[in-house]
């Protein structure tokens, strides 16, 4: 498999485990990176971002946050010779609820950073805090971090 793939396939295996309810499995994908959650500067490793999730996010009887996450227009660029890589892609999450009808509930960018160690790549940074739309977050979030987000945030 190409570089390129591995790397896309990361993306979309983080969609995919958060979209499952597997927050553990997401923050794994983390193990070795940084995360950027805010317009801070601060910066949170895999268990800080997993105590966010699970602080933050509605986890429903099912098991799942009844989300699809939708990862577009990954621009990917590689530096072979280094190991390193970089990408910038496009979010889009969708959720439907037995109280709210299918919907986009946000809309966003991703810029990450790439490391091949042993032959693997993985996440070494992501900037999480890209959020460029919001809808009805009302579903997805708890309550005390809505008000944090501003108007139209629900």
């Amino acid at each position: 498999m190409n570089s390129a793939v591995e790397i896309t396939n990361l993306l979309y295996r983080y969609a995919e485990l958060i979209d499952a309810g597997d927050l553990d499995g997401a923050a794994a994908l983390f193990e070795h990176a940084k995360l950027k959650v805010n317009t801070s500067d601060e910066l949170q490793d895999s268990r800080g971002v997993l105590s966010i999730w699970r602080n933050y996010m509605k986890i429903y009887p099912c098991g799942t946050p009844r989300t699809k996450h939708v990862i577009t227009n990954p621009i990917v660029e590689i530096d072979e010779a280094a190991g390193t890589a970089t990408c910038r892609s496009y979010y889009t999450v969708l959720q439907a609820t037995d109280d709210l009808p299918l919907q986009v509930i946000a809309a966003g960018r991703y810029h990450d950073t790439f490391e091949r160690v042993d032959g693997a790549w993985r996440f070494k940074y992501r900037d999480y805090s890209l959020l460029d739309l919001k809808g009805d977050l009302s579903g997805h979030l708890q309550a005390s971090l809505l008000g944090s987000l501003g108007p139209g945030a629900r």
